[in-house]
């Protein structure tokens, strides 16, 4: 998803990907099923666990995965924030334009 933007900036700039709580955690893939992004992969390496692998393929604002984790592993970053923080990005842009 390179190159995408959100809201006029760069995706890259935007940090807006899942957090997996590995205390609660318990592997039973339903965000990875969920998502059709490819933001998850599953590493085999000592017992199965989930990462983040592609966090900017993440839909910024969605937190669907985050809804059909039944054990709430999953959480994203404060929305009111990471709106400031486009605002504030789209703001230097134009003042470097």
């Amino acid at each position: 998803m390179s190159g995408e933007t959100f809201m006029g900036v760069p995706r890259e700039k935007i940090d807006w990907s899942p957090r997996i709580d590995y205390n609660k955690c318990n592997d039973c893939m339903e965000c990875v099923k969920f998502c059709p992004h490819k933001v998850y992969e599953v590493r085999e390496e000592g017992g199965q666990r989930l990462v983040v692998k592609n966090p900017e393929n993440c839909v910024v604002f969605c937190r669907a995965c985050g809804k059909a984790c039944g054990v709430d592993a999953i959480s994203f970053p404060n929305k009111s924030e990471t709106t400031a923080h486009i605002k504030q990005v789209r703001k230097e842009m134009e003042a470097n334009e």
